[in-house]
């Protein structure tokens, strides 16, 4: 048996993984905070040597954007030296790690969109401390992916689809921030992509390697995934409320957000031969389970 690590099993992402349907042969190991917390490097060590693993793909994160610019040790160890802890077990034992990343790593004021070969320039601490994750897990194992990916929505955790449809049941309007750009990105469809690489780098040691970025396709603002949101909600019963749009500046937050967080797929469907669907299609399909849970509650 081929067994994953996969950190962050309490998360949306490890959730994911584990609804997934693993290829014949292997297995995946999602420990929750309880079992693997990474402001506690003895559980790290502990579950690394729990088992020879085939590879561990990290995605574990401190990902309250606002609260890590109050408290950026926490976020370091989270973001930095948890990663680069993980990484020196996987270069020892020679399996390949799979670094989860953002497009906080980015500053946002490209015209375009961004490329793996850009270079970064966070605004924050979030940011900064991702890209210091990046730096470890790239110096300690030959064998890594750095997979960047952005604005992670799923039925699962606390995220902005969520959210809206939380808002949108007790309010008749909502402002929502329409000067930024990028794309929702599913964790379900995260974690497809990232096992299909994963399963790629354990079967062929001279799978490629480096940074690739993986998003659902297309584009958008926070102000159009609401839309969606609210658009197929609709279908199904639920009283939209009115979506009005307001810029950056007037909805200001302790961390800066860059603009501009659409990333390239290019590599990720040349190179790995994964192609991830629209974003659209992500949001509907979230909103679908999200409502059938709904119903089956009430």
């Amino acid at each position: 048996m081929r067994d994953i690590l996969v950190t962050g099993g309490d998360g949306q992402l490890g959730t994911s993984f584990l609804e997934l349907n693993l290829p014949q042969g292997y297995g995946l190991y999602a420990p929750g905070l309880d079992r693997l917390d990474f402001t506690r490097p003895e559980t790290i060590d502990a579950v690394m040597a729990q088992r020879p693993w085939a590879a561990v793909i990290n995605g574990a994160a401190h990902t309250a954007v606002d609260r890590a610019e109050s408290e950026p040790a926490l976020a370091w160890t989270i973001n930095a030296e948890a990663p680069g802890r993980i990484a020196q077990h996987a270069g020892r034992m020679g399996i390949p790690m799979i670094q989860v990343s953002t497009d906080y790593v980015f500053p946002g004021d490209k015209d375009g969109v961004y490329l793996e070969t850009d270079a970064i320039g966070p605004l924050g601490v979030y940011g900064a401390s991702k890209a210091a994750g990046e730096v470890a897990v790239r110096a300690a194992v030959a064998r890594h992916i750095v997979a960047r990916t952005s604005w992670v929505v799923s039925p699962f955790g606390a995220n902005f689809v969520k959210t809206m449809l939380r808002l949108g049941t007790d309010r008749e309007e909502l402002r929502v921030v329409d000067d930024q750009r990028g794309a929702p990105t599913s964790a379900q469809d995260l974690a497809s992509a990232l096992l299909a690489i994963t399963v790629q780098m354990i079967e062929n040691p001279n799978a490629p390697t480096g940074v690739v970025h993986a998003v659902n396709r297309g584009e958008t603002s926070w102000r159009g995934v609401a839309d969606a949101v609210f658009a197929r909600a609709a279908t199904q019963g639920y009283k939209p409320p009115k979506v009005f749009p307001i810029t950056t500046a007037e909805y200001p937050t302790p961390a800066r957000r860059p603009l501009n967080s659409r990333l390239s797929t290019e590599r990720l469907e040349r190179v790995y031969g994964v192609v991830m669907p629209q974003w659209q299609d992500a949001i509907d399909k979230i909103v679908d389970q999200l409502m059938l849970l709904e119903t089956k509650r009430s």
